[in-house]
C-alpha cells in the first residue's frame, strides 16, 4: 500500500492551510478531509481530484477546516462520506448539544455577555457548515477491502479519528509538528456533563506511542518524523504550561483564571473559550497527575520528561 498524496488548500482560518490526502484503496479513489466550505476551496477539489471517480471521503473531526466541504462532496460526486461516530451524534443532537454547553460554561463561570457572543457565534454557522445528509460511520462501516484501520484518537476534540494504513497514518489534528493543541471543552456527546478529555487525552498518548515507526500525515504544517518526539513536545509544552497555572490551581471560577493568566490581552471571543478549554484541561491534571503518569510511562516517554513533570506538578506524588 503506498502513502497517500497531500493536498494542501488555504483557509481563511488563523490555523491556516490544511492538508487533505488521497489514495488508492482496494482500486478505489479515496480522499482524507476536504478543506473549508470556501469557493477557493470547492475550486481546489474540482482541479485536482477525479470527482467522477472518487468514492470514498474520509473525516478525521468534524472541524470546519477538515469537513467543511463534505457536503459539497456530497452533492458533487458519487462518493460516500465517513464520519466519526460521535460526529455523527453532533450532527442528530446538535440544538440540544448547544444548549447543553450553555449551560456547562455557566457553571464553569462564563458571564451572560461573553456567552450571548459566543452562541451568536455557534448559531451563525461560522463553525458548523452543512453536514452531510447521507454518510456511514467510520468505526463501523468502512469496508474491509480498502485496508484502513480507524484508531480513535480524542484529545484535540472529543471526536478525533485517526485513519491507519499498513505504512503511514493520516491523524488530522492528532499530530502538528510543533504545534500544541489544548483539548476543546464540550459537553460529553454519550453520557452528558463535562467530556473528561484530560483521561481521553492520556489514552490517545498511548495508542499513538504504540504506532511508531509510521509515516504521519499530519492535518497542518510539516511532516513528522517520529511520533514518540512529536508527543514528547505537546506534553512539554503542556507541563510548562501547567507549571504556570500551579499557583491558581484552587480557583474555581474559570474566566477569573483566564484574566490573572492573560492580563486581559485576549480578547477575541472564540480564543477566550480556547483558552478556557486549556485551563480546563490542565486543572484536571492536577487533580489527577498519576493518570498522566501512568500513561507516558507505558508510552515509554516517562524518563524524558520526568523531571518536567514533578517540577510541573509540585507537591504532587513527587518522589522521595
Amino acid at each position: 500500500m503506498t502513502v497517500p498524496t497531500q493536498l494542501t488548500i488555504n483557509t481563511p482560518y488563523m490555523v491556516g492551510p490544511v492538508h487533505c490526502y488521497t489514495a488508492t484503496l482496494g482500486g478505489d479513489l479515496a480522499l482524507f478531509d476536504t478543506g473549508p466550505p470556501t469557493p477557493a476551496g470547492q475550486q481546489f477539489l474540482e482541479q485536482n481530484i477525479d470527482l467522477k471517480n472518487l468514492k470514498h471521503v474520509f473525516i478525521t473531526h468534524a472541524h470546519i477546516d477538515h469537513y467543511g466541504q463534505a457536503r459539497w462532496l456530497e452533492l458533487n460526486s458519487d462518493a460516500t462520506v465517513y464520519l466519526p461516530y460521535l460526529d455523527h451524534l453532533k450532527i442528530i443532537g446538535h440544538e440540544n448539544r448547544i444548549e447543553q454547553m450553555y449551560h456547562l460554561l455557566c457553571e464553569l463561570g462564563f458571564d451572560g455577555d461573553y456567552l450571548k457572543q459566543l452562541r451568536a457565534i455557534f448559531d451563525s454557522g461560522a463553525l458548523f457548515p452543512p453536514f452531510p445528509e447521507n454518510y456511514k460511520i467510520s468505526e463501523t462501516e468502512i469496508p474491509e477491502q480498502l485496508g484502513v484501520r480507524v484508531l480513535e484518537c480524542p484529545g484535540h476534540s472529543q471526536s478525533d479519528l485517526v485513519y491507519v494504513g499498513k505504512e503511514w497514518l493520516v491523524t488530522g489534528d492528532t499530530l502538528l509538528k510543533g504545534v500544541f493543541q489544548s483539548p476543546v471543552l464540550d459537553v460529553d456527546l454519550q453520557d452528558g456533563g463535562r467530556f473528561k478529555n484530560y483521561r481521553a487525552y492520556c489514552e490517545t498518548i498511548v495508542k499513538l506511542a504504540a504506532e511508531e515507526g509510521k509515516a504521519v500525515l499530519p492535518g497542518h504544517k510539516g511532516n513528522i518524523v517520529s511520533i514518540k518526539n512529536t508527543l514528547e513536545f505537546y506534553v512539554s509544552k503542556l507541563l510548562s504550561r501547567v507549571a504556570q497555572l500551579h499557583p491558581y490551581r484552587d480557583e474555581t471560577n474559570i474566566m477569573v483564571l483566564v484574566d490573572k493568566l492573560l492580563s486581559g490581552r485576549m480578547t477575541d471571543i472564540f480564543h477566550i473559550y480556547l483558552k478556557a478549554s486549556e485551563i480546563m484541561f490542565m486543572k484536571d491534571l492536577l487533580q489527577d497527575p498519576e493518570l498522566l503518569e501512568t500513561a507516558l510511562k507505558r508510552a515509554g516517554l516517562f524518563e524524558r520528561l520526568d523531571k518536567l513533570f514533578y517540577s510541573a506538578t509540585v507537591g504532587y506524588n513527587h518522589p522521595n
